[in-house]
């Protein structure tokens, strides 16, 4: 199977990494990677292309692609040109190539803003601002574009190796606002799982991709400042927003999480943040 990368970050990579890992004799991937800077991974074959001028008519025959795109900054404008403004280009760039699949990564942000509500695959598609606006247009047009072939990934906050922020927001918060729902995916699962869907003969068109376990952000703040041994924050208000996400197709498909709770991995990092101090 010859798979392509559109763009080459960090999720891309463990996709990679998974994906090369899969190797047998049975079954062995080619992988094509593209991003706009040089790559060093010895399992890829890497290509320095702008998405917005993609030329690969000299590439062997595509039969998956995984399109992972992130703008540069988060304004309206940097979204569109990215997510948005880069699909007709990757389109016509395939059409010669037979694809059985196109695994496409959004973002839970096309849910918008809720009061605390469950959130799972059947709910509506609710954008609240214009960011989550141009990542559903950009859903949308890849469908039209592959109908049939296109899965779209949404997922939830993603936190790999750094508690750099939070431990920032423990030492700086002293009140918080209200109970905002968040929710977390680490990053080696989103990529076991997006490896994992290039091995599923059939699957469904989009995927929430999260941990299951919603959490108040202050409670997350609050336990950072338990384990650092700093003041405690106080609530303000009882008032609810966020959103409770829940990966109903995800769990359907069999996958298991290996990072299920996120405070776990947080132990391990802060010990990790300690000692490099």
């Amino acid at each position: 199977m010859h798979i392509l990368f559109i763009g080459y970050g960090k999720t891309s990579q463990r996709i990679a990494q998974f994906l090369f890992e899969q190797n047998s004799n049975q079954q062995r991937h080619q992988i094509t990677t593209i991003s706009r800077s040089p790559k060093t991974d010895v399992y890829t074959n890497h290509l320095i292309q702008d998405v917005h001028d993609l030329n690969l008519d000299n590439l062997a025959p595509i039969d998956l692609v995984y399109v992972a795109l992130a703008p540069s900054e988060s304004s309206v404008e940097a979204y569109r040109q990215t997510y948005l403004d880069s699909v007709e280009p990757i389109v016509q760039a395939l059409k010669s190539h037979p694809l059985q699949r196109i695994i496409v990564l959004s973002s839970t942000r096309v849910y918008g803003e809720h009061q605390g509500e469950r959130v799972d695959d059947e709910s509506p598609i609710q954008p609240v601002d214009e960011q989550g606006q141009t990542l559903r247009d950009m859903e949308l047009k890849w469908r039209a574009a592959y109908p049939k072939q296109t899965v779209i990934i949404r997922p939830s906050g993603i936190y790999g190796q750094s508690v750099v922020r939070l431990i920032k927001m423990a030492e700086n918060t002293i009140i918080y606002p209200k109970i905002h729902y968040s929710n977390r995916i680490h990053i080696d699962d989103l990529a076991r799982f997006l490896a994992y869907l290039s091995t599923l003969k059939n699957v469904d068109s989009s995927y929430i991709v999260t941990n299951n376990h919603p959490l108040a952000l202050h409670e997350i703040i609050l336990w950072f400042q338990q384990q650092l041994d700093l003041p405690k924050l106080q609530l303000s208000s009882q008032e609810i927003s966020g959103k409770r996400l829940y990966a109903t197709r995800m769990l359907k498909t069999g996958f298991q999480l290996q990072h299920p709770v996120c405070f776990n991995d947080y132990t391990i990092c802060l010990q990790q943040h300690r000692q490099s101090q």
